[in-house]
């Protein structure tokens, strides 16, 4: 799928991306693509409760807790989990919001929207920044 503009916008100017439901099992999607943004320059911010650092990076139990403002929150969590993951997006400040794929809640994307956030659902990061030559 071609992106939009805004969407390639929110990758080139994007600098921090919370990766939430990050895992630190290295064969798992959103631990491969946590590496992946890595390498591309991004700095990553990993959100799971259970853990306590992913990829050399501390690791959060929430967005809020971080306490640092994230350009990017991308989402590895099942659609019904979403709804939180945005109001915490939308709290702290985030320009974008990008539902893995497999992962989408039209609601909670169009509070997002409201709020003035870039959405992405049901695409994945890495696969969008491949498609695209790399970053930006």
């Amino acid at each position: 799928a071609r992106m939009d503009q805004r969407v390639l916008d929110l990758l080139r100017e994007a600098k921090v991306i919370a990766v939430v439901g990050i895992s630190d099992k290295p064969e798992r999607p959103s631990f491969q693509v946590a590496a992946y943004l890595q390498g591309q320059g991004y700095q990553i911010v990993p959100v799971n409760p259970g853990l306590v650092s992913v990829l050399g990076e501390p690791c959060f139990a929430s967005l809020t807790a971080c306490g640092k403002a994230v350009d990017i929150v991308d989402i590895f969590r099942a659609s019904e989990a979403v709804p939180p993951i945005v109001e915490e997006a939308i709290s702290t400040g985030a320009k974008g919001v990008w539902m893995q794929e497999g992962v989408s809640h039209p609601a909670a994307a169009a509070r997002a929207e409201a709020a003035g956030l870039t959405v992405v659902q049901d695409m994945c990061i890495k696969k969008a920044l491949m498609t695209s030559g790399g970053r930006p």
